[in-house]
């Protein structure tokens, strides 16, 4: 028996579609980017890394989880770039790493935690908390009728009115691209989107998510400010440390209001 699961087969065990949503939530999976961003959660919870991964043999994709409460918890990251050893961030990994989480964990919800860009415009500081409202993609530019949509991808959290109140986070969309830094082109569609937030994942989880039918939230941390006047990388790079402590601060919070309630209650 997996001790990251409950035990049940795939055809014992409903997916997030078919659960009752008064159900009381049991298990979590924060799919998440870089281990930097992952390890403070997984120290904070005292979990484990599993030696027997369900998510696939011979793959770098990481899975720690363990039990809080009434809570399994599952922290899936994906791991090392076997040629050059640097994390597997961007959406590739992401949707990957999403769907085989999914398929093997059985989730009732999934949480994007990670860092990101934002606009001080906007009202961003570093250091600042963000509850995703919603998600689109600023790099895949169809200009042809309906794919042109299609290329921003727009899709809606999972909707925690009462989370959002007993946290006092700050809410804002989310825009994803696989490049750190920002082209002409893309701060215009991050604009005309009206993006608070640009990372290079959370619009992929989205769409494995909604394509499985799993509710999915997303905390993103502030580490630079896109509109600011220093380097994204540098200043990415000077933050990373500090901010990923309060996205732990933050992620603690949210599974504890999580736990014992059902997704109704969120």
């Amino acid at each position: 028996m997996a001790p990251h699961g409950d035990g049940s087969s795939d055809n014992d065990k409903p997916n997030a579609a078919q659960s009752d949503s008064t159900r009381p939530i049991s298990t979590v999976v924060f799919v998440i980017a870089m281990q930097a961003e992952a390890l403070p959660l997984v120290n904070k919870f005292g979990l484990s890394e599993t030696t027997d991964s369900p998510l696939g043999k011979g793959l770098p994709w990481i899975l720690y989880h363990g039990v809080h409460n009434d809570l399994r918890i599952n922290v899936v990251c994906p791991g090392r770039d076997a040629a050059l050893g640097i994390d597997s961030v961007g959406t590739v990994p992401a949707s990957l790493i999403t769907f085989a989480s999914i398929q093997a964990l059985q989730p009732d919800i999934i949480i994007n935690a990670g860092t990101c860009g934002a606009f001080k415009v906007k009202g961003a500081n570093i250091g600042d908390v963000f509850l995703v409202s919603d998600v689109v993609f600023h790099d895949r530019r169809i200009p042809i009728p309906m794919f042109d949509l299609y290329g921003v991808g727009l899709r809606q959290a999972f909707s925690t009115p009462n989370l959002l109140k007993e946290l006092n986070l700050k809410i804002g969309r989310l825009s994803t691209g696989d490049s750190l830094d920002m082209s002409t082109q893309d701060e215009s569609l991050i604009i005309a989107n009206d993006a608070t937030l640009k990372d290079m994942e959370g619009a992929a989880v989205a769409y494995v998510a909604d394509l499985l039918k799993v509710p999915v939230m997303f905390l993103k941390a502030v580490t630079d400010l896109v509109d600011g006047d220093k380097p994204t990388a540098e200043e990415f790079l000077l933050n990373l440390t500090v901010v990923t402590s309060a996205l732990e601060e933050k992620a603690t919070k949210v599974i504890n209001f999580i736990n014992g309630k059902n997704l109704s209650d969120l």
